[in-house]
């Protein structure tokens, strides 16, 4: 069995391996993260603990998922608020967590509705042993502007706010911001000039992910009505290596500590965040689907990716992608690779030639006698969009040809 170093140092932080569970449903209760911990989830990050007088009164139902033809959970929503428990509940159920397993990280997130209470909080989950503090800047369905994505969205919140935190605590605290912005770098500039460590990305986006065409009411249902709320899984993780991705390239951000979160379900999706500056990892919808033990598929998986790279310590793959990932101007237009197709793989369906005439440049043509498909190098203009919609990956990139009176050598073009 292959054994790899998948421990990371975050934040002045020791984790044994990457993986977290997000403040979330999934981190609710002391029961629920003793459970995580025994699996072998390197921490947790308690869900988000909110101020004495916040009363959560929650909707039911209220999740809703995004189907793609026979996959379930492409996105899920989810209209839940932070912990519903009382403020000493969550407190105990802290101290007890870190006196049952002093050696995983146990991670306190926070909301406050003013600077005094942002103080108050960091100082108690500090008193109950909490290693790092999070601030939720970024829950999509708080009822109050003066709490949740409405604080994510304004720097000067999000400084004032930091700056109370560190003057309720000492210990490193991460923002964790909110996608429902246009450029998240203002904002987490704002973070770490207030006293924020790193950065947590991203929360979940507003979203209505259905609506019932008989009723006409978006789902989930609550009697007769619905409401716009946050939305995650395997869907969201494009946007979140977008915006993880945009902060590390800011010279201001360079160096800056990224907790990845948003789609997390596989190793390979771990790899990625890890790969655009990702240190640590946080999981919410896969857990939902499919129980803690996902863990143990992403911690293998990782580790014979780590063998494969030739590398032993995780760290050396943090942010290896980001110098490979640059403005869309700046990348080399001289040369267009066309697709090679592979008729021994291909099963005749004609997907590639339909996508191509309707959706493309009318490059694949299609022998009706034969149902094979061939490309009109003429026509086409290497775009690839029949490679994707192929069901059996027979259509790859194939050969390179540069464009007249470009300085750009097939051979040296790399794919």
């Amino acid at each position: 069995m292959i054994k790899k170093d998948l421990s990371i140092e975050f934040l002045g932080v020791h984790f044994e391996n990457p993986f977290c569970l997000s403040s979330s449903p999934v981190g609710n209760c002391y029961d629920m993260c003793k459970k995580a911990y025994e699996v072998g989830w390197g921490g947790v990050v308690f869900k988000t603990i909110g101020p004495k007088s916040y009363v959560i009164d929650e909707v039911s139902p209220r999740f809703d998922k995004l189907n793609k033809e026979n996959t379930p959970f492409v996105g899920f929503k989810n209209m839940e608020q932070i912990a519903e428990h009382s403020l000493e509940e969550n407190l105990r159920d802290l101290r007890r967590l870190k006196k049952e397993f002093p050696n995983k990280v146990l991670i306190a997130s926070i909301m406050g509705n003013d600077e005094q209470t942002w103080e108050d909080l960091a100082r108690m989950v500090d008193e109950a042993g909490a290693d790092m503090i999070e601030l939720n800047f970024s829950c999509p369905q708080m009822t109050s502007h003066a709490m949740g994505s409405d604080v994510g969205t304004n720097p000067e919140l999000c400084k004032k706010y930091c700056q109370a935190v560190k003057r309720g605590s000492k210990l490193p605290m991460m923002a964790k911001m909110t996608p429902n912005i246009t450029d998240m770098v203002p904002c987490a500039v704002a973070c770490l000039e207030g006293g924020a460590d790193g950065i947590a990305a991203i929360n979940t986006i507003k979203s209505i992910c259905n609506i019932d065409l008989d009723k006409k009411i978006g789902l989930p249902i609550v009697d007769g009505k619905s409401a716009i709320s946050g939305y995650s899984g395997k869907a969201v993780k494009p946007v979140a290596l977008r915006f993880i991705q945009q902060m590390r390239q800011d010279p201001r951000l360079k160096d800056l500590q990224v907790s990845g979160i948003g789609g997390i379900e596989t190793w390979e999706d771990a790899a990625e965040f890890i790969l655009v500056g990702a240190s640590t990892l946080q999981v919410t919808t896969g857990i939902m689907q499919y129980g803690y033990r996902i863990v143990e598929d992403m911690k293998n998986g990782l580790m014979h990716y780590m063998e494969e790279q030739g590398v032993d310590h995780l760290s050396e793959l943090v942010g290896l992608a980001n110098k490979n990932i640059i403005p869309a101007e700046n990348l080399n237009r001289d040369y267009i690779v066309r697709p090679d197709i592979d008729l021994n793989k291909c099963v005749k369906c004609g997907r590639c030639y339909i996508s191509c005439y309707d959706g493309g440049h009318q490059a694949i043509e299609w022998d009706a006698e034969k149902r094979e498909p061939s490309c009109n190098t003429d026509k086409c203009v290497g775009c690839l969009l029949c490679g994707h919609v192929c069901p059996v990956g027979a259509i790859k990139p194939g050969k390179i040809s540069i464009k007249p009176g470009r300085k750009t050598k097939a051979e040296d073009v790399r794919l």
